[in-house]
């Protein structure tokens, strides 16, 4: 029986631990900021980059790893007897999911290269469990019937704090901008088939943590809660205020609040949190 490597990216916000414990193969993405590179999470820390960004008064440009370097870390494993499953953020928002299918056709062994519909720890939630398969032996296609699974049972809810990188991105007007920052409009999206969706617009922490309360437990209503992380963009406060309400429910724990990786906040802006969880 082959043995099966998981590679994923950087905006999986895995930690260094989780990395070493299930064995798991991580391609950075890079970052651009005031005409300085920087590899993701590799010579830039979250807190390092969001510093840099609130200063800058461009938007920072992130950048899918290139085709070559996936190839390289493909045919390190196939050389040492592994098949690759290969597992990124959602096509929609990247592309790295294209660069890895180009690399996986150009290898010598078997790569299979998964569009996991998520970013963050949805991303994780799948590189994680197909990890895990994998040192049980499991076949890459039981591993990938297992992460549809996973992918369906997911959620994640993103609240932005501020408007301002939105702005730089072209997205919204400053017009648009300023009258939400007067009216302390804080949008909420939901992050479904890859894209994300306003599904709320709230204008305090306290209406967006009841709003969020509210949205899990209807989604996890009668399952069993597999999993359930924070992450912000420098909203630890807020991500924090989540937590408790719903460590107060004793539905799953550890509930964990972890930094997001410079990629995602060069999108979502400084203050952003997400909540992001799944259940069977």
């Amino acid at each position: 029986m082959n043995k099966t490597i998981v590679v994923t990216d950087s905006t999986a916000d895995l930690s260094q631990d989780e990395v070493i414990q299930y064995n798991i193969e991580v391609v950075p993405l890079s970052i651009s900021i005031d005409g300085q590179h920087f590899t993701d999470r590799v010579d830039i820390t979250p807190k390092e980059f969001i510093m840099k960004m609130k200063k800058s008064s461009e938007l920072p440009k992130s950048s899918q790893p290139p085709v070559g370097v996936f190839l390289e870390i493909y045919e390190k494993w196939i050389d040492k007897g592994y098949q690759v499953l290969s597992i990124h953020m959602a096509s929609e928002l990247s592309g790295t999911v294209r660069a890895a299918e180009q690399a996986a056709q150009m290898a010598s062994g078997k790569v299979t290269v998964i569009d996991s519909r998520y970013i963050s720890k949805g991303l994780a939630f799948q590189v994680i469990e197909a990890a895990k398969l994998a040192q049980n032996g499991s076949s890459v296609n039981d591993i990938i019937k297992r992460l549809e699974k996973v992918e369906q049972a997911t959620h994640l809810y993103l609240v932005v704090d501020t408007l301002e990188n939105l702005v730089k991105g072209g997205r919204i007007g400053k017009g648009a901008a300023l009258i939400g920052s007067l009216l302390n409009i804080k949008p909420i999206a939901k992050l479904e088939n890859g894209q994300y969706t306003p599904v709320k617009k709230v204008r305090s922490h306290s209406q967006a943590v009841s709003f969020l309360v509210k949205q899990f437990i209807e989604d996890v209503k009668g399952k069993a809660v597999k999993g359930v992380a924070l992450v912000h963009a420098d909203g630890r406060s807020l991500a924090n205020s989540i937590k408790a309400k719903i460590d107060e429910l004793q539905l799953f724990d550890p509930v964990s609040v972890e930094e997001t990786t410079p990629v995602i906040s060069t999108h979502t802006g400084a203050g952003a949190v997400a909540l992001i969880y799944y259940s069977e």
